[in-house]
């Protein structure tokens, strides 16, 4: 395969396998279209490492302490203006009560459509229901 020329691994690269089975001219590659080279390179995780620069348990504490100590003052200004804890919180819940709806609406929505054989979108015209929300 590494001797080929640079058309003929092109070539094969745009053949989709056939059903019933698949030759050696097209069989499947774990790299397809890699140009005949080795894939050599080390997995390189997403995922942060440990590093050596943890900070200290100490470090970290007062890091808390003075967010704690942000979002008091912040809260301390909302309750300036005039927020209410209990009135947010019931806003909270009778916004996460009209999401929970509106996500079965949806789900009723794109079984009709499905029984219908039309789009959701379809359905949004034809019962004047607005896209944007």
């Amino acid at each position: 395969m590494e001797s080929e020329s640079r058309q003929e691994l092109t070539a094969k690269c745009n053949v989709t396998p056939r059903r019933g089975g698949l030759t050696s001219r097209n069989t499947l590659r774990r790299t397809p279209c890699s140009g005949g080279r080795r894939v050599n390179s080390s997995f390189k995780s997403p995922v942060q490492g440990a590093s050596a620069s943890q900070a200290s348990p100490e470090r970290e504490i007062e890091e808390l302490k003075r967010k704690k100590d942000e979002l008091d003052s912040q809260i301390a200004l909302l309750q300036n203006e005039g927020m209410d804890i209990q009135e947010l919180d019931q806003h909270i819940d009778l916004l996460h009560e009209y999401n929970d709806i509106k996500d079965i609406g949806q789900t009723l929505l794109g079984q009709l459509a499905t029984l219908r054989g039309v789009t959701t979108r379809d359905l949004y015209s034809l019962f004047d229901l607005e896209l944007e929300d």
